[in-house]
């Protein structure tokens, strides 16, 4: 996908440009190709950015440590607000506090909204923060040999010499 540069958007028909899209996301690893439909509409001073998009990722289960397949479906819409300030960003303003209302993303006027980026933006959001591969995932089940004293790192043989003089 490439980027848009925002001043032809204001010359697009309805202001709008629609891209249809079947492909790998860069820096998303993904089972099957992002599919689905992006739509960026120029209002002014905003844009109004809305997609469907669906595809299959590998993740892992944190109970069971077992890999599984997610389906991954978004419908995300946005308003991005264009500000010609935002091109004379002070260095020492982002080191100071942000108000609720800094919290909105911006872009120039004159610049490039890029579809890829937000999209790998929405779908990583998507992604389930508790990964498990079944409700009823029991985790890594635990064998008698397990519940078995473990070996000691040898670093650590003298200590335990200790701890088995003070015991007797």
């Amino acid at each position: 996908m490439e980027p848009i540069y925002i001043p032809q958007l204001t010359r697009a028909p309805q202001q709008t440009e629609v891209i249809v899209f079947n492909e790998a996301i860069p820096g998303l690893e993904t089972l099957t190709p992002v599919q689905g439909r992006l739509q960026v509409t120029h209002q002014g001073n905003y844009l109004e950015v809305a997609a469907k998009a669906e595809t299959i990722v590998t993740l892992t289960c944190h109970r069971c440590l077992q890999q599984y397949n997610h389906r991954l479906s978004i419908a995300p819409s946005e308003l991005i607000w264009l500000d010609e300030s935002i091109d004379h960003v002070d260095p020492i303003l982002l080191d100071r506090d942000l108000a609720p209302e800094d919290l909105v993303e911006t872009l120039s006027p004159k610049g490039y909204f890029d579809p890829a980026s937000w999209l790998y933006e929405q779908l990583s959001l998507e992604l389930p923060q508790r990964q498990l591969c079944d409700q009823a995932c029991q985790g890594i089940e635990l064998t008698e040999s397990a519940t078995v004293r473990p070996v000691l790192d040898q670093r650590w043989a003298s200590l335990e010499a200790l701890k088995n003089q003070l015991r007797n």
